[in-house]
């Protein structure tokens, strides 16, 4: 949306598809987004950017694109058994969090809740001095307990499964700080009012917020079939103005390597967005310049 709104302004004509299922529509109220100092939901702080957007002319289509081609005018997505053209593409589809393996409703709850949190670097300062768990094991897990330990001294990691994965060196790690270590399965979650406590194979824990480490899957699968440099997780590669291996196609947020916090993607499409606005004026005023048989000059 920040995107469309600077390319709105640009007076480019632009069509956002979007299925309904951004991160941050999840979020119950951050408190660290600059402008709201008494915090803002992800559904309000979209909704404002929708109706921005709109103000300057922005189209919206809701839906999943299927496929993404490149053609000799640009590229066409397929949404909903139509074809549509565009001369340049962004990609702002992100990443989707692996959840723990629990029922969907009552995840959701407890996101709602703040008694999952999938987001340190957002909001661990809701959890200072209380009692957190990590889910999670391994390099990813061990990190993350590692990073909320600054913020409460009552941290825990608790494993998905009954294999921990946990080095000597992780071992080592996590009790110089003081950090405690339960084996998994993780068997069973419940709510209560302002906790929720795991049932694992040592018996019940009970935390007033969990974090999942569980890593998260880069929605990039509409590229499969173009040659574009990834990252080994699956982010796609993107220059300094974000633009991709393929000329017209351009991608920032969460899909790219980088902070996954919203003030960091909403400067990337900034970025992103003035690198599509002048790709385009030099593209229209080199064709300009051909149809009326001018040499084209240096670039």
């Amino acid at each position: 949306m920040t995107a469309a709104i600077y390319l709105a302004r640009y007076h480019l004509r632009i069509l956002v598809i979007e299925d309904g299922r951004s991160r941050a529509a999840t979020i119950p109220l951050t408190r660290n987004h600059a402008g709201f100092p008494d915090g803002i939901s992800g559904v309000d702080l979209l909704g404002r950017m929708r109706a921005q957007a709109e103000l300057y002319g922005v189209a919206f289509r809701h839906g999943c694109a299927s496929a993404l081609v490149k053609d000799t005018d640009g590229f066409s997505v397929a949404l909903d058994g139509e074809r549509i053209s565009a001369r340049t593409i962004l990609l702002a589809t992100g990443v989707v969090n692996r959840r723990p393996a629990m029922n969907m409703a009552l995840h959701d709850e407890a996101v709602a809740n703040g008694q999952i949190r999938y987001c340190p670097v957002c909001d661990a300062y809701e959890i200072t001095d209380k009692s957190v768990a990590v889910i999670g094991t391994g390099d990813q897990g061990v990190e993350e307990a590692v990073f909320l330990r600054s913020y409460t001294d009552d941290v825990t990691l608790v494993s998905p499964n009954a294999d921990h994965r946990l080095t000597a060196d992780h071992v080592e790690r996590l009790n110089r700080f003081g950090i405690r270590i339960l084996t998994g399965p993780v068997e069973r979650f419940e709510l209560g009012k302002n906790f929720i406590t795991v049932s694992h194979a040592e018996g019940r824990s009970t935390f007033a917020s969990i974090y999942p480490a569980l890593g998260s899957d880069i929605r990039s699968e509409l590229t499969t079939d173009l040659d574009l440099g990834r990252t080994a997780a699956g982010c796609l590669k993107v220059d300094s103005h974000q633009r991709t291996d393929i000329h017209g196609l351009y991608a920032a947020g969460d899909v790219v390597l980088g902070l996954d916090q919203m003030s960091h993607a909403m400067g990337q499409a900034a970025v992103a967005a003035t690198a599509i606005r002048n790709d385009l004026s030099e593209t229209t005023a080199l064709l300009r310049r051909r149809a009326v048989g001018r040499p084209s000059g240096p670039r």
